[in-house]
């Protein structure tokens, strides 16, 4: 697919989007802080301690799906997925500060440079074991995955299904980014916000569940969704930030900010909540709408910035 300039920035804003949500949620995780009246900012701290600008494990497993796709590797490959698998796992033995429980067991009894098929059977055997595999932690790395599939949602689903499955085995856990990846990718192709448009990719008893999901989110405001550690509460509470927060008139792009401020004042899982949000915001409204002193102290694992990030987008897209 030949990519227009506003496609090209929307695909940006899609990564750029997730990793300042990421870490303008941070400070405020789990009740960590208190957002103020003028609205989050980028103060660091957090359940991390995080440098301000600082991203998280979101934004970190996301650089791991990135770099991997931006190597030139069909990320449905088994080749894409080890490699996906090794990243993972040698961010993990940097002794991460925040990463989820259910991702920190997978990755610990994964062993040294796993295969995408080993780390997958892992995830497998954990949910056999406990039923409980539905958190959040795959949904939040969607952010790149549809970038290598812009003019293929067939091939999207199965690696946005591939890439989740990972550490997080359970159907609902990959519905959720399967309905994700192509929401970011309806956005960058048409500049358009549309959930629905994914459902025709899961099967008709999973579509007519996430039918209502979504229009529970879209019917109660976004405060209710919380806690929302659970994979169907985040994007919940993702969706209902983004279409109960008003476009504005005069300066539409500035949707992404105040609706990233929606996300987060719901509290609880805050950046990955807004993380989840900032992907499709991103992809709506473009790199270019994300506001400068936020993309101007952006920085994390493994030691880039804003700019550098979004020179593998780049990569990708080429």
């Amino acid at each position: 697919m030949t990519l227009s300039a506003i496609q090209i920035d929307r695909a940006r804003g899609a990564v750029l989007g997730s990793a300042v949500g990421d870490a303008l949620g941070a400070p405020y995780e789990f009740g960590c802080r208190e957002v103020g009246p003028g609205g989050p900012e980028m103060l660091g701290g957090g359940l991390g301690d995080f440098a301000p600008g600082e991203w998280t494990d979101d934004t970190t497993m996301a650089w791991c799906v990135l770099d991997v796709a931006a190597s030139g590797f069909d990320l449905k490959s088994e080749d894409a997925l080890a490699r996906i698998a090794r990243r993972f796992r040698a961010w993990f033995e940097t002794g991460p500060a925040d990463i989820g429980n259910q991702t920190r067991t997978i990755l610990a009894e994964a062993g040294a440079e796993p295969s995408g098929a080993a780390l997958t059977a892992v995830a497998l055997d954990l949910h056999r074991r406990t039923g409980r595999t539905a958190g959040n932690g795959s949904l939040m790395r969607t952010a790149p995955v549809a970038l290598q599939f812009l003019d293929h949602p067939d091939g999207l689903a199965d690696a946005a299904r591939r890439i989740s499955a990972l550490t997080h085995h359970d159907r609902q856990a990959q519905d959720a980014c399967v309905l994700w990846s192509l929401a970011i990718r309806h956005a960058i192709v048409f500049g358009e916000l549309d959930l629905r448009g994914g459902l025709a990719q899961l099967d008709a008893a999973a579509s007519g569940q996430w039918a209502e999901l979504i229009d529970d989110a879209e019917r109660r405001p976004p405060g209710e969704f919380a806690p929302n550690g659970w994979v169907v509460t985040a994007l919940q509470a993702a969706w209902s930030s983004i279409v109960h927060t008003p476009v504005p008139s005069e300066r539409p792009e500035r949707h992404l900010g105040d609706a990233l401020e929606t996300a987060i004042r719901i509290g609880d899982d805050t950046d990955t909540v807004a993380a989840i949000a900032g992907a499709v915001l991103g992809a709506r409204w473009g790199a270019a709408s994300v506001p400068q002193h936020w993309r101007t102290p952006l920085h994390g694992y493994p030691g880039i910035d804003a700019d550098e990030l979004l020179a593998l987008v780049d990569r990708v897209l080429s």
